[in-house]
């Protein structure tokens, strides 16, 4: 984990170093949560969540969306370059979203060490997918297709 000392200004500048050079994946199926008691580990979601998160009283797993009552969510993950300081991408880029769109997202970290350690998983409304997925391109230098 990297401890950086520097201006917004060049929070800013080195953040939107990290956002252009990570692994950037935009899950095509709307994603939800399912809860399940926490006594009993859900592992017939193996297979389907992409993470598992637990408080005292449930097992919340992220799996691709099947009923309609459930809030939905567009999915998207960055895996960072390793060796690129990307302290502060996750409350950088969720306060540029909501400054930006006005929405707030969802985060999930993991570690994979041989793909560059940390890595996110984030969601956002399905009402505002398209602003979001656009807005991030446009934070990675991509041209849209116009």
């Amino acid at each position: 984990m990297y401890i950086s000392y520097e201006t917004p200004s060049q929070t800013s500048t080195r953040l939107g170093q990290v956002i252009a050079s990570a692994e950037f994946v935009v899950y095509d199926q709307p994603y939800t949560f399912v809860e399940t008691d926490v006594s009993s580990f859900p592992k017939e979601l193996l297979t389907t969540a992409l993470a598992f998160v637990r408080d005292e009283n449930v097992w919340s797993a992220l799996v691709p969306s099947v009923e309609p009552e459930h809030e939905k969510f567009v999915v998207f993950s960055f895996h960072f370059t390793e060796n690129l300081d990307n302290s502060g991408f996750v409350g950088w880029l969720a306060s540029h979203l909501k400054v930006v769109l006005g929405t707030g997202v969802l985060v999930i970290c993991g570690q994979n060490s041989q793909r560059g350690g940390i890595f996110d998983y984030w969601g956002a409304p399905l009402s505002v997918a398209s602003q979001v997925i656009a807005e991030i391109r446009n934070l990675r230098g991509e041209r849209s297709a116009a």
